[in-house]
């Protein structure tokens, strides 16, 4: 009685340990899928962003077109999958950057957005405003503790490049 009593024990606190043990690693691996996986962008306020293009243009040999320039990669994860970083110029008077007073916005690639602002919340992140969807990807906003606006990315590279391709823009490689 005693030997089937300790062997019932035994099975229920192992099925026990399994669930609370795959929460654990369920819980961690969100938490790691979640966070930042490179740099989205680099965006920084100017008097005249087509004279700061023209020269980036002429003496640093960057690719510019409308909206400043996009730096082509391959993912280190997948090094046959394609990223980009897009670099932007804003006029000075923009509010894009708005509420922080700071000349400069980073945007941040991050692999899963809605898990991230979570915890983000989670952790009393001052989040402003909600997930914005388009087919090249998702983003939202957040403040760091020094006031600096941070865009966060969920891109999706394929489309993105696809959009590039179909206006004719091309990459800084």
């Amino acid at each position: 009685m005693k030997k089937s009593f300790l062997i019932l024990f035994l099975i229920v606190t192992s099925f026990f340990m399994g669930f609370a043990l795959k929460g654990f690693i369920d819980k961690n691996r969100t938490s790691q899928n979640s966070k930042v996986t490179g740099i989205g962008g680099i965006f920084f306020k100017c008097k005249d962003t087509k004279m700061i293009k023209d020269w980036y243009q002429k003496n640093l040999g960057l690719n510019t077109n409308q909206y400043g320039a996009v730096f082509e990669w391959y993912q280190g994860a997948d090094s046959t999958k394609k990223g980009f970083t897009q670099w932007s110029p804003f006029k000075e008077t923009t509010h894009y950057f708005a509420p922080s007073t700071k000349d400069f916005m980073i945007n941040y690639r991050v692999s899963d957005l809605v898990s991230l602002i979570k915890e983000l919340n989670s952790n009393g992140v001052t989040i402003l405003d909600t997930i914005e969807t388009y087919d090249y990807g998702k983003f939202v906003h957040i403040m760091d503790p020094e006031g600096n606006k941070i865009e966060l990315w969920e891109p999706n590279d394929v489309v993105y490049e696809q959009m590039g391709n179909s206006m004719n823009l091309k990459t800084t490689k």
